[in-house]
């Protein structure tokens, strides 16, 4: 199965598609959507949401996965992030894809084991669960862990199995 994994954030969303078969995983692709920072924001929305749909057209994930709502002490920029999340649901249910939500706790547990684990951590552990050579950029890398978290949940029994959003 293909899923593709989302960080969403307005300036530079990491975006990855994961393959799972049995207990191997392989990336397909990753990196970020990046908006400029002078860029209104009606335009970041409408870049976020082409580039989504354009790695959609390109590799053909059968699901996708978002990182759950997080607490946010600044209310314009929760205004600013609940809109980019928007926009990637939104272009990923049109492509026709069921979406999942996995709060950052459960991302980091499915990966490292530890649900308190840090972002250095969780991305060395990527590194070594898909092979890869490079450190991912720290956006592509929470899309990525966020990808395995869906394909690790898939091996959970009926009961536990996610639901889509």
């Amino acid at each position: 199965m293909r899923v593709l994994g989302i960080d969403t954030a307005l300036r530079s969303t990491g975006v990855a598609v994961v393959e799972g078969r049995g207990n191997r995983f392989q990336a397909v692709e990753y990196g970020r959507i990046c908006n400029a920072p002078g860029l209104a924001l009606s335009e970041c929305l409408r870049r976020l949401d082409g580039g989504v749909q354009e790695i959609i057209q390109r590799t053909r994930p059968e699901a996708a996965a978002v990182e759950d709502i997080f607490f946010c002490k600044n209310a314009r920029t929760a205004m600013t992030l609940g809109a980019a999340r928007g926009v990637v649901i939104a272009a990923c249910a049109r492509a026709g894809l069921q979406v999942y939500q996995y709060p950052p706790r459960r991302v980091k547990q499915a990966v490292v084991g530890f649900g308190g684990a840090d972002k250095s951590q969780v991305r060395k552990m990527v590194m070594t669960l898909l092979a890869l050579r490079q450190e991912p950029q720290e956006d592509a890398g929470d899309a990525l862990a966020i990808a395995l978290c869906h394909l690790h949940s898939l091996r959970a029994p009926a009961g536990l199995q996610p639901k889509a959003i």
